[in-house]
């Protein structure tokens, strides 16, 4: 499992939910297609005239959002850059790759669209279809995911209610607990219980 798979996921889904930041500094949301899918990148296009372009023209930073039919959530946190190298040539491309775009634009109307690419971020796979469930954290382009979750430091006991209370199951025994981070939800329930306040926030 690696970044390109995630991205291959999203364009497999296609449809996935992308948020922008409007005007007023608050998200908005809508339902765009994955059009084409690069080494490192995944492309899409919008027109001109919506308020979408206008959002991304002013703030590249996007969240995509994407869940498969067995419970694999993809997320896609990153840029989204407007392609200016021959972007006639990228919509032909993508026209042709998704022929039925030509019914929504016929004609030359396609070239009211502009491309735009992702391919930088961090790409997270959280899959609830299994037991314990997975996650797992990539970098896309040149970007270095944040540490999320949790951490059981040295101030450890030992009592071991953090692992009690794990619905993942999630904590191993030792000195300190550790926490399995592929499999842990962030639910909090371990930094919440512990009576001598030893597990942080990463």
């Amino acid at each position: 499992m690696d970044a390109q798979t995630c991205l291959h996921m999203l364009r497999e889904i296609k449809d996935v939910s992308l948020a922008t930041i409007n005007e007023e500094g608050h998200p908005e949301i809508r339902i765009i297609d994955m059009m084409l899918e690069e080494k490192g990148a995944l492309i899409f296009c919008t027109s001109r005239g919506k308020d979408f372009y206008t959002q991304l023209e002013r703030d590249s930073h996007i969240a995509i959002d994407a869940l498969t039919k067995d419970w694999k959530m993809v997320r896609l946190m990153g840029t989204a850059v407007r392609i200016e190298d021959n972007p006639h040539a990228w919509i032909d491309r993508i026209f042709d790759e998704n022929p039925s775009m030509n019914d929504i634009y016929p004609g030359d109307s396609r070239y009211a669209l502009e491309p735009f690419r992702i391919a930088e971020g961090e790409v997270e796979l959280f899959d609830l279809g299994v037991s314990p469930i997975e996650r797992h954290t990539f970098a896309l382009g040149a970007a270095h995911p944040k540490p999320r979750g949790f951490v059981i430091t040295d101030a450890c006991i030992g009592c071991g209610k953090c692992a009690r209370v794990c619905p993942q199951k999630a904590i191993v025994a030792g000195t300190p607990y550790s926490i399995m981070q592929d499999h842990c939800l962030h639910c909090g329930l371990c930094f919440e219980s512990c009576p001598v306040k030893a597990i942080r926030k990463r």
